[in-house]
């Protein structure tokens, strides 16, 4: 079976190499609404395509991080779920949390990505060799990505950055042949 994701080839070239990515919560991994319950407890809505995309990002080698600038307990449990082990909570400055997570990799900007969608992630989406946003980010982040996901964030955003950061490393065909075994 042949994949069915098509980018163009600039795309794919600027997208080699990536080794980190480098994720917001709100508005990228979540549709950015804050859910609150009478007893005061943030409730998040996560989709599932994201969630398999960035497993698979983990088997081809990438290492997904979340610099975030909340923290519940819903969000650590899905992180965890998902295996994420790099990630920081409470975090509004992510530019210095995102360069812990390279120092602790053994890995520079050149070989990092990042999707956000609002002011804080701008840091990370100047210095990074890819950036990504997701159709409902703000205007300066579109501006400033070099991909920009047909789907908004929360609705498998981050599953097209994760499927065309694994075409672009060349482990798309492989893991989708083993899906199908």
């Amino acid at each position: 079976m042949p994949p069915a994701l098509n980018f163009p080839p600039d795309l794919l070239l600027k997208a080699q190499g990536i080794r980190v990515v480098f994720l917001d919560v709100d508005g990228v991994l979540t549709d950015g609404g804050l859910y609150i319950s009478e007893h005061g407890e943030t409730i998040k809505r996560f989709n599932t395509l994201d969630g398999h995309g960035l497993k698979l990002l983990q088997r081809a080698g990438i290492t997904p991080a979340v610099i975030t600038g909340r923290d519940s307990k819903a969000l650590r449990m899905r992180l965890a779920a998902l295996g994420i082990e790099h990630a920081h909570f409470g975090t509004e400055d992510k530019r210095p949390a995102a360069e812990l997570t390279l120092k602790a990799l053994g890995l520079d900007w050149p070989q990092a990505a990042a999707m956000g969608d609002d002011w804080p992630d701008l840091a990370m989406l100047t210095r990074c060799a890819f950036a990504c946003a997701p159709a409902n980010a703000q205007a300066e982040l579109l501006a400033q990505a070099d991909y920009v996901t047909q789907r908004q964030g929360g609705n498998g955003a981050v599953r097209e950055l994760c499927d065309l950061l694994l075409v672009a490393s060349g482990r798309y065909v492989d893991l989708l042949q083993e899906a199908m075994q």
